[in-house]
């Protein structure tokens, strides 16, 4: 079975550029963890997938392999950072992918490509190796596919317990044989929209989520709006925090004017921002996520599930490093505009990126459905329950034989 693996993870043999010309040309010794277990169940390794600089930015450009299109419109950008991967499945390349998600990187890509990704629990795509074992809990690694079945065995492979890995979880994934779509009759989805207009989005976008969450109430699916009770002002400064402090460890190459040059300024925004951050900061914003994820635990009380739009944007031109607005609003940061998928990233619960529609341009959204702690197995089995009842995963992109 062919496979490629993210140009952010280590494939023996194979190139780990990270988008950065850095490290271009930079040859993996030793395969990354679950890379090591795709390789061990008989995956034929072809390449690498696309990625920003590292993996920065939801936008899968870089100086060193440039730009990746949606499968749907090339001169429009795949997301990222598994740009490159999501992209892959969707024009029929890769039957799955490995990816990666900090700030939606699994379920970005995926909303731009009308295919499916999942942003496991923390802990259950063990990162080994890592430098850092404890207190880094933004990112994960995590499973895509072009359907929620290829995505759930794909996690299979990749998912268990290590040592190397203290945190890591050590129950089992089951079989895909013992996954059950739920019943959807009376099931109850917590519709977040835009956070009573809090995030700005592109016109026409709810629209298109909102067509695919009602044919579910067709099924008996009750949908509901919902707003967690929280300032969502506070979480985006909370972000801020733990973003600079994740991204404060590449420091070294920032105090090298050799490498600082050839670093995208986005980059060194975010290393900067880590600088004289006192502990005093970190620990506010670790008591804000908190609080946030008590906030979407209250909804659990009254919900099964709660849904909101993979992105605020459809795909744009590639060319278009990111949307410098929104409607008539101005995005202040490179990321401001993906403000949407970071309360499934701080929360630490379970998040599925499933395909939503099509705008009137044809160009493709998604949905994300966050789940219970512990519970990534409900997430899946309502993923396996609103695909039965949806079409859009089966409109592929018409592919153009150049010569």
């Amino acid at each position: 079975m062919p496979h490629a693996v993210k140009n952010l993870a280590n494939a023996k043999g194979l190139e780990t550029s990270l988008g950065s010309p850095i490290f271009a040309g930079t040859i993996a010794a030793e395969d990354d963890l679950h890379i090591a277990r795709i390789r061990a169940e008989g995956a034929i390794f072809i390449g690498k997938t696309n990625t920003p600089e590292f993996g920065l930015g939801s936008q899968s450009y870089n100086p060193v392999h440039g730009a990746t299109g949606s499968a749907y419109d090339p001169n429009l950008t795949s997301g990222g950072s598994s740009g490159g991967a999501a992209c892959g499945m969707a024009t029929h390349m890769l039957p799955t992918a490995d990816g990666s998600d900090m700030m939606g990187s699994l379920r970005n890509p995926g909303a731009f490509n009308n295919v499916v990704g999942f942003r496991p629990t923390q802990g259950r795509v063990p990162t080994v190796p890592s430098n850092e074992v404890f207190y880094a809990q933004l990112a994960t690694d995590g499973p895509m596919g072009r359907n929620v079945e290829d995505t759930i065995r794909l996690l299979g492979t990749m998912a268990g317990y290590d040592s190397r890995a203290p945190l890591s979880l050590r129950d089992k994934i089951p079989s895909f044989d013992e996954f059950r779509k739920v019943n959807l009759d009376d099931y109850r989805i917590g519709w977040m929209r835009d956070y009573d207009g809090y995030l700005e989005m592109e016109r026409g976008l709810l629209g298109v989520c909102e067509a695919s969450l009602n044919g579910l109430t067709a099924h008996g699916a009750v949908i509901e709006d919902c707003r967690p009770d929280y300032d969502m002002a506070r979480l985006w400064q909370t972000w801020l925090t733990f973003r600079h402090w994740a991204i404060g460890g590449m420091k070294p190459l920032y105090d090298d004017p050799d490498t600082r040059k050839l670093l995208k300024p986005e980059v060194i925004w975010e290393i900067e921002g880590s600088f004289d951050m006192p502990a005093s900061r970190v620990a506010e914003a670790a008591v804000a996520r908190t609080d946030w994820y008590r906030a979407l635990h209250a909804q659990f009380e009254h919900f099964d599930i709660l849904a909101i739009p993979t992105a605020q944007v459809f795909p744009f031109s590639k060319d278009t490093h990111w949307p410098q607005r929104i409607n008539r609003k101005r995005m202040d940061t490179y990321h401001r505009w993906m403000e949407v998928v970071i309360g499934g990233t701080l929360s630490g619960l379970p998040v599925v990126n499933l395909p939503a529609g099509f705008d009137e341009k044809g160009r493709p959204m998604g949905i994300q459905f966050i789940g219970r702690m512990g519970h990534g197995r409900r997430v899946v089995e309502v993923a396996v329950a609103y695909e039965a009842v949806t079409g859009d995963r089966e409109r592929r992109p018409e592919l153009i034989d150049k010569t």
